[in-house]
This record gives structure tokens, sequence and C-alpha cells, in this order.
């Protein structure tokens, strides 16, 4: 309990008839029972119960139950009359209590007052609190996919969101999508912005990256910002992003909760949580092409993707056996990688350190390429210019990976680079070199164990702030020699796939996956620049040139904090182990 100076209401208060002292400030709701007489209860412990008032849900009245009591007739009337006194000087709390696995339910207790002034105090005590928390939303606009993942967003959203939503007392506008990129589509053009204080998608990450098309596009308009525009700095989206994980895997759901936990991410989303993310912009010759936040892979991940698609009517199952097709096939694609450490930083991609609620280096090399933003123009050419610190890697790569985020998802609880930070200014590189395919299965298998993923001799990975790729095709012959005994051997699981017959011969190129969607293979640079602009949340602080086949440029830049989630990052296990001690918060 706090201080009593500090205090703004203190009772003594009843739970399941156990007297408990019941105490609310402006940060915390606190009840503890009573100690028991020692003569009569010599080892019964204190119980103490605190929740910070952030984490409240709602407070009613017990008045129903109260009427329904006192319609009653029969031969216990009066103790039911008694009863239903009581009732009306009780009211119940709900509140958020953190379960296992980073799991939160909506939990209530119920206090019994002394008389009816008193329970109408409390009651009126704590919403007052509540409404004066402003980061809480009041009325949300949520999109439902329901053919995404199982099938069961709508049902999802029915059964466990909406009840949530009502006892919150948030107002919400639900729409069901009817098509690919409805959701899209209505927030450029047709949805009414102003009235709302978040947007929910109900779906998967492809339903979230319809969100965030539509929120940012609309949000360029509206601010007179051209969105076609590469050298533009994209102005903050005013309302944040909520997801209800109902999809095929919700990536980005379970880097920035910890859970694909429907129930867990609504109540993130009653509470007001808010979590930044950078957000990645692609262009081609000044006209736009799609948003990204998570991974761009070449290689294997590239491939499985665009096998994937050939294969929707399988559903989920799809990304299983293109997986497994993949591993046999064995791709591997030459080329060149050149890449620009990140300095000045703290934090390295195999540390102990992982991104979570608060997090420190997110917040130190934030506030970096905050300062640097003043000598961006100064510095843009020596930095660029400067090839003394360039590192450039030739060879045969099974994959190139670029994650700004973990990527973890239930499968991989780690993800593709599990110290990678969700606001830091970086991008993880890993490289994996060709190996035999039981390495390569080493190398995947270490994604759901506790084993270092990247202490294998063939993977590399490095935190940086710009690289190049290019692919062997698009250089000349004296930069890479053809091994032309190695391409002409015939391998037993060589090639799997109906373009590339079993002759042994590698593929030239493969495909960017990006966020779930296929680019055009390419050269590939990503740079990571100075920000620019007076606003953290304008900062632009990467850039992707494409260099494609037909000698047409695309661009890619991420805009610092650009969206915030309804999420707070994921919470460090010692917050929910120390549940065991009854005086934790």
């Amino acid at each position: 309990m706090e201080r009593p100076g500090r205090l703004l209401l203190q009772s003594e208060l009843r739970v399941r008839n156990a007297a408990y002292d019941v105490s609310l400030s402006r940060s915390l709701f606190t009840w503890k029972r009573r100690a028991a007489s020692p003569v009569y209860h010599p080892f019964r412990p204190s119980v103490c119960h605190s929740v910070p008032v952030s984490e409240i849900i709602s407070v009613r009245e017990e008045e129903e139950e109260n009427g329904s009591r006192q319609r009653d007739d029969g031969s216990w009337k009066k103790i039911r009359e008694r009863e239903g006194k009581d009732c009306r000087q009780a009211f119940t709390v709900l509140y958020v209590e953190r379960c296992q696995q980073h799991r939160w339910r909506c939990a209530e207790v119920t206090f019994t007052c002394s008389d009816e002034a008193v329970c109408q105090h409390w009651v009126s005590s704590i919403r007052e609190q509540l409404a004066s928390n402003t980061s809480r939303p009041k009325h949300l606009l949520v999109y439902i996919n329901p053919y995404g993942g199982k099938r069961q967003g709508k049902r999802i959203y029915e059964q466990k969101v909406a009840p949530l939503f009502t006892q919150a007392g948030i107002s919400t506008s639900v729409i069901v999508t009817e098509y690919a990129n409805h959701a899209r589509d209505h927030l450029k053009m047709e949805a009414e912005l102003k009235k709302f204080d978040g947007v929910v998608c109900v779906g998967g990450d492809g339903m979230f990256s319809e969100i965030i098309h539509g929120l940012i596009w609309r949000t360029q308009i509206d601010c007179g910002v051209d969105p076609n525009s590469p050298e533009e700095a994209l102005s903050p989206c005013s309302l944040r992003i909520g997801i209800i994980p109902a999809g095929s895997t919700d990536c980005i759901c379970f880097a920035t909760v910890g859970t694909n936990d429907p129930v867990t991410s609504a109540l993130h989303i009653i509470v007001g949580d808010s979590q930044p993310l950078d957000v990645c912009s692609v262009h081609h010759n000044n006209m736009f092409l799609r948003y990204s936040v998570s991974l761009l892979g070449y290689g294997f991940y590239g491939d499985v993707l665009s096998d994937s698609e050939r294969k929707r009517w399988m559903g989920p199952a799809r990304y299983d056996f293109s997986g497994l097709k993949m591993f046999l096939t064995h791709h591997y694609y030459e080329g060149t990688v050149s890449y620009l450490p990140a300095r000045g930083i703290i934090g390295t991609p195999r540390d102990a350190t992982r991104c979570r609620s608060g997090c420190v280096i997110c917040q130190h090399n934030g506030q970096l390429n905050s300062e640097r933003s003043e000598k961006y123009e100064m510095d843009e050419a020596s930095d660029s210019e400067s090839s003394g610190e360039w590192r450039t890697i030739r060879g045969k790569f099974l994959a190139i990976n670029a994650a700004s985020m973990s990527c973890a998802c239930p499968r991989s609880p780690k993800g593709l680079s599990p110290a990678a930070h969700l606001a830091d200014g970086t991008t993880d590189l890993i490289l994996v070199r060709k190996c035999s395919r039981f390495n390569f299965l080493r190398h995947l298998l270490r994604h759901t164990s506790k084993d270092d993923q990247f202490d294998l001799t063939f993977v590399e990975v490095h935190r940086v702030r710009r690289f190049r790729f290019m692919p062997r095709h698009c250089q000349s012959d004296s930069d890479l020699e053809l091994d032309l005994h190695e391409n002409s051997k015939r391998q037993i699981f060589s090639q799997i796939c109906k373009d590339h017959p079993a002759c042994g011969c590698a593929p030239a190129y493969s495909s960017w996956n990006c966020d779930g969607e296929i680019l055009t293979h390419t050269a590939i640079d990503v740079r990571y620049d100075n920000p620019v602009g007076s606003s953290s949340l304008q900062i632009s602080k990467l850039g992707f040139k494409f260099l494609f086949e037909n000698n047409f440029c695309c661009f890619l830049r991420v805009h610092c904090q650009l969206i915030k989630l309804f999420a707070r990052g994921i919470e460090e296990l010692p917050v929910f182990e120390d549940l065991t001690n009854p005086c934790a918060i």
C-alpha cells in the first residue's frame, strides 16, 4: 500500500465475508486482507493484491443481481431481502491479471461496503481515475477478415473480444471485409477517421499490412504529403493500430506482445498501450509500391513464399509443404554482399539482450539517430563514399535475410534474429552460405531450440546501417567465375520443381520476401541514413535501392516510429513469475 498522504480513498470493505483494507491512489488500487487474530488463526497469512489503475478495465455496481433477488418470493424471503440489501452496497472491479507465456486475462473482485453511499463513492472515484486516462480509446474502427488463417476471425471477435470492449465502455464500428484490400481501400477513401481513437484489425499479418497501407496513405494525403515521393518525410499516423491475431503466423503480434492470444491483445487495446514501430516504404520511379515492417528475405524464404502462393488452396499447411519442398530443392544463389556496419550503437546481434518493454537499447540508439539528424546533410556524402568501412563478401548463399525485428512466431519463439530491436535504427543482416542439407537443417532447427542459430561456420550475422546485394547474373564474368563442373553435376534432390528439371543447374535468381509479399528478383542496396527532420517521429533512417534486370531503380526507406500499435513490447518474465508473491503487481 502507498503512503496515506498520497491516497485518494481508503476504506474497510469485505470480500467473500473477509475484511480487507482497500485503498486507491492515482496510480495504484490495493486490497489487503486484515491479519487474523493469532489466537484463532495463528498460521493464516496476510493476503495483499495490487493493480495499477491503468490496468483496471472497468468497475460496475451490482444492481441487476439486487433487482432479481428482490423479485424472488418464498419461505426464505427475509434472508433474500437481506442479501439484496448487501448487493446494493457492492461493486465489482475488473482488472488485468497476468498469466504464463505473456498472456493476460480479465479477472474480477467484488467488494461489499458498509452502506450505499460508500459504494457509490468508490465507484465514482474509480471511474473518475479511468476517465482521466486520455490514452484509453473510446471509439474504435474494427476490420474483420473472415477468410484469414483458419477462417475464425469473426467468431474470435464476437466471442472473445467484443464482450471485453463492451465491459470497458468502448464503442465500435465493425466492418467485415469482403475481398482482398477491402480494408485498405476503405481507409484510403471512405473511413471518417476523426470519429475514432484507433483502428483494429482481426486477422493475420496480411490484414495488418492492409491496415497500415490504407492508414499511412490516408494520413499523408490529409497532411498534404506526397506518398509517392521517396524523398518525403512521411507524417506519423495519429491513430494507433490494434492487432487481434486470427491468421496463420501473426508474426507482428507475437513480436510486439509476446503471444498470439486474442484476449491479451484486446486487453492491451483497452488499457491504451502504445508501442512505436518503424515502417519501410518501397518506391519505383517516384511511384509508391508498398510498406514493410519486419522481414526482407532472399533465397530460401523468398522461394518458400513464391511456391506457397501457388498453393493457397492448401491453407496454412502450404507453408509446411513449400518449406519442405524448398529444403529438398536446396537452391543457392551466387552474388556479392557489401555492408556498412552500424557503429556507435549499443547491442550486437548475438548478445543476450532482447527487445523488451521500455527497451534501453532502442531508447539509446534512437536518441543517437536524433542527434545525427542535425548534421545529416554534411555527413551523408562522406558516409556514402567512405569505402574504408565497407566490407564485401562474395560467395554462394542459401539465404540472405534482413530482420528489422525478431520475427518471432509460435513455431519459432526466438525468431530469425532474437536480439533484433523494434526501434533502434538498424537491421540484422543474416547470411547463410551454401552448405549441405544436413547443416542447413541444423540451422533451421535452432530457430525452435535454445541453441545459438548463428553459432555455425556457414552462418554470419551483422548489425548494419547499409548493405548491398548484387546477384551473380548482374555481374561481369570477371567478378565471379563460373563453376561449370559443379553446376553440371546431377544431384538426387537438386531440383524438385516444374521449372527446373533435375539437371543440377542452380537458378540465376530468387525473389525477395517482403513481409509475406513477393518482390521481383533484384540487386539490392540497403542504406541506413541519418535521420531527417525536426521531429523524431518524422525521421527516415533506412533506404533500399533495388536495381532490377531491366535497369529500373526502386527505392525503399524506413520511417522511424511512423505508426504506433496498441502494445507495450514484450514484458520481462519476472513480471509474470512474481505473481507467486501475494503483493506483486
